[in-house]
């Protein structure tokens, strides 16, 4: 399922030129020579995923305490309806999720820092709004951050959402250089559709977690001689013992 933040960031990029791709075009010129308008952008991307790959270090070590406690299909099952519900709560809340999280103090200092960066001529300043930028309220990451609590471990949940920000680093890299090369109908097309792929993954991580006995996709979970539990697809069948 690792590989499935990949595939989520990839066809969710266009939702991340929707929401941050002002960001990415308003990047300021450094230097006088044209490699370093391509190194900054680089930069201002790594700082990206950077963040997710903090935040998902976070949601690694929730899923890992519920892992410890024998809990791994309930993981998987709580994912899934994180996914759904921050799906469905963006609609019902109506742009008031921040209030009830009480975010706003976090989210101003974020819009200040941001604003500072901006005025700074280096290349480091570019990276500092790729960190900042990550921590920006986005329905989108919250999703896949949900997806990174069933991943094995702090290191797979990290790497859940290092795959995440490689899915969306093409698109977004493109916008930083050229905003004109995307078109608002095919942003608005693609928009529509993350909806339905976040839908998708929730059911996938439900099912998988329901232990359903389907190989791979939701494989049961056994108990060894250890009492480790293991999905079934992964233990290695009993060898008979020779007479």
């Amino acid at each position: 399922m690792i590989w499935a933040g990949f595939i989520f960031g990839l066809v969710g990029s266009f939702h991340c030129v929707g929401m941050c791709g002002p960001i990415a075009m308003a990047l300021p010129f450094v230097g006088s020579t044209g490699w370093r308008y391509y190194v900054g952008r680089l930069l201002y991307n790594s700082g990206r995923i950077i963040t997710y790959a903090s935040l998902g270090a976070l949601a690694g070590a929730f899923g890992e305490t519920l892992q410890m406690a024998g809990l791994q299909q309930t993981v998987s099952v709580v994912s899934g309806v994180l996914i759904f519900l921050l799906l469905v709560l963006p609609a019902v809340l109506k742009g008031k999720s921040a209030g009830i999280l009480g975010t706003e103090k976090l989210m101003n200092w974020v819009r200040q820092k941001l604003g500072y960066y901006f005025q700074r001529n280096s290349l480091g300043s570019l990276f500092m709004v790729g960190l900042l930028n990550g921590l920006l309220p986005c329905g989108f990451v919250y999703i896949a951050l949900a997806g990174a609590i069933s991943a094995p471990g702090i290191s797979g949940a990290m790497l859940y959402m290092v795959l995440f920000g490689l899915g969306t680093f093409p698109l977004m890299f493109l916008v930083s250089l050229s905003g004109k090369l995307i078109s608002l109908k095919m942003r608005s097309l693609f928009n529509r559709a993350v909806p339905y792929v976040g839908m998708t993954l929730a059911i996938l991580f439900i099912v998988r977690g329901l232990g359903l006995g389907i190989p791979y996709l939701s494989p049961k979970v056994v108990e060894t001689e250890t009492h480790k539990t293991e999905m079934s697809c992964c233990t290695k069948p009993a060898v008979a013992k020779a007479k």
